[in-house]
């Protein structure tokens, strides 16, 4: 079905690898959005408050963080062509379960095990997207990370269309998308192993380092873990509850508040393409600068909108946010060249990490307050924004030869 490419040149920008890795991501990234959107079906089904479902999305955030930068760090030492394809039978065995889940504790298994396959998915995917990016990394990061941001999005959708109507067994179809992903992830490995054959009969490349001390890497990448913190935080209090919100402050059904859900979710993927192509021209730093920061006026303006104005600013909010992730972690990878896989795992752990911890506090929160109150305390995440101040800028740092 697919043909790998003949030889691997490093200077330039493979397109079939970065489109064939950006489709696998979203069949990633689909079926982990699948346990968010289906809240409302598994809260009617085992009567879930609203704390049992932040501690769904945090055993689900829990696993597939933990092992993330682990992974990284081992495949920087032994790269692993065939561990996404590994990574989906994990996928593969949580959405069968999440699909004949019986009990809360079974859902919690389910989710757990769709966890681990997207910890063992993400480091090399990335790194599968920084070797074929010809040095555009911006675009190739962006490429990638729209894929997951498109399936993302489009889950809640399929969720309304083909399982809400039809009950919780309906999430078995998703298993076609699993079946897809293999086969593309079969096409990426070949090609992975042509990329390690050549490595290793080619000189080794120098790699340029930043002219930095220890201590001005080690503060920039603080600030980049903060700013991944109140992004994911934000999303968090999004993907998690805004279908509850919708429902309970405007009175829709629960298929039309899926729909809010897919603008919020379709605005991160067309920002995170964006954002890419603007932090290769802009400068990485005032992308970042600007995308959390940003936000802070609509995000501000949430809690007090209409139903229209909600959507309006959702979207708004997803656009503007979004375009901070590749800028974010290109710009990490450029502090830290050596270790591509640890930091792509790092970013990704503890942005899914921070998601999941996020969503069981706002849901115990919301518990003991209400769901308006989540989004008056979050409005205040992205102020955080200002310390991108404190980050050097790239293109005027000078490199040095390890």
């Amino acid at each position: 079905m697919f043909k790998t490419t003949a030889a691997y040149d490093p200077n330039k920008t493979s397109y079939p690898i970065l489109i064939a890795i950006c489709l696998a991501h979203l069949s990633n990234d689909l079926i982990q959005a699948v346990i968010p959107a289906s809240y409302p079906l598994l809260k009617d089904n085992f009567h879930l408050n609203f704390a049992q479902i932040g501690m769904i999305t945090f055993c689900f955030q829990l696993a597939s963080s933990l092992l993330q930068p682990i992974v990284g760090m081992y495949t920087d030492k032994h790269p692993k062509p065939y561990s996404q394809i590994i990574a989906m039978m994990f996928s593969f065995v949580g959405i069968i379960a999440l699909s004949v889940a019986d009990s809360y504790y079974a859902v919690l298994f389910a989710v757990t095990m769709v966890g681990i396959g997207s910890s063992i998915f993400h480091p090399e995917s990335s790194r599968v997207a920084y070797l074929s990016s010809g040095g555009k990394r911006s675009l190739a990061q962006s490429i990638f990370q729209i894929g997951g941001n498109t399936g993302t999005a489009l889950a809640p959708l399929l969720l309304a269309w083909f399982v809400i109507p039809a009950g919780q067994k309906n999430i078995m179809w998703f298993i076609v998308v699993v079946l897809i992903a293999q086969l593309i992830l079969s096409y990426i490995a070949r090609w992975y192993v042509k990329v390690l054959e050549y490595a290793r009969t080619q000189a080794k490349k120098q790699i340029m380092l930043p002219d930095l001390s220890q201590t001005r890497i080690v503060v920039a990448i603080t600030v980049l873990l903060i700013l991944i913190f109140s992004k994911y935080v934000y999303v968090a209090s999004i993907t998690s509850y805004l279908q509850f919100y919708m429902m309970h402050k405007f009175g829709i059904t629960e298929v039309a508040a899926q729909v809010y859900l897919f603008y919020f979710l379709i605005a991160i993927a067309l920002g995170t393409l964006f954002g890419g192509f603007l932090g290769d021209i802009m400068g990485r730093k005032y992308i970042i600068w600007l995308s959390v920061l940003g936000c802070a006026p609509f995000t501000l303006a949430l809690p007090y909108a209409n139903e229209m104005w909600t959507g309006i600013l959702v979207s708004i909010i997803g656009l503007i946010m979004a375009s901070a992730f590749p800028s974010i972690l290109v710009y990490a990878q450029e502090l830290l060249p050596k270790k591509i896989g640890m930091v792509s795992g790092l970013f990704y752990g503890f942005a899914f990490g921070m998601g999941g911890l996020g969503a069981a506090i706002l849901g115990w929160f919301a518990d003991k307050t209400s769901l308006e109150s989540i989004y008056i305390v979050c409005s205040y995440l992205p102020l955080l924004g200002v310390i991108a101040y404190f980050l050097p800028n790239m293109k005027k740092i000078k490199y040095k030869a390890l």
